[in-house]
């Protein structure tokens, strides 16, 4: 019973400082072996959320949960994409009814309904950063991802608010007005992308 619970304090740990989650993976790593987590979710300490993921049920709620809940199901390197980024920083005025994440491995299992994986991008890998510690594009690519799905004007607005809270650098934001002015990428390009 003590390892028990020096388990459970131990995944606690790790959970809180993860948006309340901690994988499989993550428990092994600190030496917690697998069958404690499906025990302690049994005992109702954690709760299973989707294969090798599960949550502290009282951890503290964040405006990210839901986005460290996408990146998680998508598995190892997946990022979130556009206007989910911008909605992280509350930019251009989005909430987006699925959180964009890109998954550069293919995924089997079966995601919620307000998540949309899609495969990396062909060509050119993007910038990564993580924001909050979440994995993302950067946000000046994840203003120009957004073309053609959000207004232009929302568009330079959230470049503007993402230069001054220090988000894209003059460079990025001088970028930004050149890419903004062109018109924007047909379907076909953007689904490319």
């Amino acid at each position: 019973m003590a390892a028990e619970v020096k388990y459970r304090d131990l995944v606690r740990e790790i959970a809180l400082g993860e948006y309340g989650f901690i994988t499989t993976k993550d428990a092994v790593a600190a030496g917690v072996p697998a069958v404690e987590l499906r025990k302690l979710a049994a005992r109702g300490a954690l709760v299973h959320v989707a294969y090798g993921i599960y949550r502290v049920p009282d951890a503290p709620g964040s405006p990210f949960d839901q986005f460290a809940e996408a990146l998680l199901r998508a598995g190892d390197g997946a990022y979130l994409r556009g206007d989910s980024v911008l909605a992280l920083f509350g930019l251009a005025d989005v909430n987006p009814r699925k959180i964009r994440v890109v998954a550069p491995k293919r995924t089997r299992a079966k995601m919620p309904a307000i998540m949309e994986v899609a495969a990396p991008p062909r060509g050119e890998a993007p910038n990564l950063t993580r924001y909050e510690g979440l994995l993302a594009m950067r946000v000046a690519d994840a203003i120009l991802d957004c073309r053609g799905r959000i207004e232009r004007d929302r568009l330079l607005k959230a470049a503007r608010d993402a230069r001054k809270e220090g988000l894209v650098t003059r460079a990025e934001y001088a970028k930004l007005q050149g890419e903004l002015r062109k018109p924007a990428p047909g379907p076909a390009e953007r689904s490319a992308s």
